[in-house]
């Protein structure tokens, strides 16, 4: 494959690696909010999705619950990184083959160079099933906890787990 995976390429790569997935359409969502309606039919952990960049060029992928909080500022020294701020929609692009309001965990399949840490919210880490765009924001894609770690594991992707309620209750 020499440009960025898309859709068909990432159900290629669950079927050779036995994720079992189930896509449902729907038109284009860009905010977590936008998608209340989807989603109530829809079992499982939804998504949000942030891509980052820290001061010292590091790129993180943060992937939570959507009701999840996510502090900014508080977060750097529990991933160990610098100063975090929105990583541009161009890196995003390069690294993981999606634009803006498309931003899910499955992009990482374009990240050949390993060139994003992976955050996963403590949360979403035990919800099952998870449901993620499928490289784009029209529509959903829900796999199981096990398929979703099967995933990342063919991606040789260790996920950094990170409690955000106990952040947010810490904060308090």
């Amino acid at each position: 494959m020499t440009g960025p995976a898309d859709r068909s390429d990432l159900f290629a790569f669950f079927d050779r690696h036995g994720v079992d997935h189930l896509t449902h359409e729907h038109p284009p969502v860009f905010r977590v909010e936008e998608g209340q309606a989807i989603k109530a039919h829809l079992p499982g952990g939804h998504t949000k999705n942030l891509f980052l960049k820290d001061h010292r060029g590091q790129l993180w992928l943060i992937s939570a619950l959507g009701e999840t909080r996510i502090d900014l500022k508080a977060l750097p020294p529990v991933i160990g990184s610098g100063r975090l701020s929105f990583g541009p929609e161009a890196l995003m692009v390069e690294t993981l083959g999606v634009t803006p309001g498309s931003v899910t965990a499955f992009g990482l399949i374009n990240d050949r160079a390993r060139k994003v840490r992976f955050v996963l919210d403590a949360a979403l880490a035990a919800a099952d099933p998870v449901n993620f765009h499928p490289l784009s924001n029209d529509a959903t894609t829900a796999v199981s906890q096990t398929g979703f770690r099967r995933f990342l594991a063919a991606l040789e992707i260790e996920p950094l787990i990170v409690d955000f309620e106990a952040m947010t209750l810490s904060a308090r």
